[in-house]
């Protein structure tokens, strides 16, 4: 069967490709799919924490079209997409950055899963001095070539984190001692009145609904762009290149 080069298609090539050690950003798996396949391959898929999606089979056929070299590929209710980066554990991140002597920021996001804004964000992210971006497992943009290409090649060059639990991140760096900023449009502080010289992360929610309750719950501060035009909102990769672009003069 022919495979894209990101793409795996049909029930062999993914589970053999898990079983050597491949990295897949995710699996797309029909959600009637049964057999014992089917469930070695949902456990290796677990193991290696990598996110499994159940969709219906018009979203298979499409995907399947979109991305088969032959369009008559036959996909047998699985298709896994290589990662096409390595991502980092948070806890190896946090300790290096410390090692390195480093004054740590980190980037989270939150909802954002358009892939243009992602990759334009890790541009940033790059250029301004971040550590790492941390990313949940579920609900966060597919880093693929289109993304890649958005970045500049800055995805290439900055950690990446993806966590099955956010708030657990969140927490283990608050544990870590960075203060939790989070980005909300009614904030009570304007960016240039908070303290970034000191150890942080800069939380980012989607663009329609925002930083998650559960997850805004345990940000010690929230701040906002100040502006002065009639329309609502920033963009989310520019309101990331904003608040990174103050830390970054804070920080000298």
């Amino acid at each position: 069967m022919s495979n894209h080069p990101f793409c795996f298609f049909g029930r062999k090539p993914v589970l053999e490709a898990l079983v050597a050690g491949k990295r897949f950003d995710k699996i797309l798996l029909l959600k009637t799919a049964a057999g014992a396949d089917i469930r070695e391959l949902q456990r290796l898929a677990k193991e290696s924490d990598i996110p499994v999606q159940l969709v219906p089979r018009e979203k298979l056929d499409h995907v399947a079209g979109k991305y088969a070299k032959h369009r008559e590929a036959n996909h047998q209710g699985v298709i896994g997409f290589l990662s096409i980066i390595e991502y980092q554990h948070i806890e190896d991140v946090i300790d290096h950055v410390i090692s390195q002597g480093r004054n740590p920021l980190f980037l989270v996001l939150d909802g954002i899963t358009d892939v243009g804004n992602f990759g334009a964000i890790a541009r940033s992210a790059e250029c301004l001095g971040a550590d790492a971006i941390i990313v949940p497992a579920q609900g966060s943009a597919q880093i693929n070539a289109e993304a890649m290409k958005a970045s500049a090649g800055a995805l290439n060059k900055i950690f990446v984190c993806r966590e099955k639990n956010l708030l657990t991140a969140v927490k283990l760096l608050k544990a870590s001692g960075l203060r939790i900023f989070g980005t909300e449009m009614k904030a009570a502080h304007k960016i240039h009145e908070a303290d970034f010289t000191i150890p942080c992360a800069i939380v980012m929610g989607s663009e329609g609904d925002g930083i998650s309750k559960e997850v805004m719950k345990l940000c010690d501060e929230n701040i906002l762009i100040p502006m002065s035009g009639t329309t609502e909102s920033l963009n989310v990769s520019v309101s990331a290149g904003i608040i990174l672009y103050e830390v970054m003069k804070q920080r000298g």
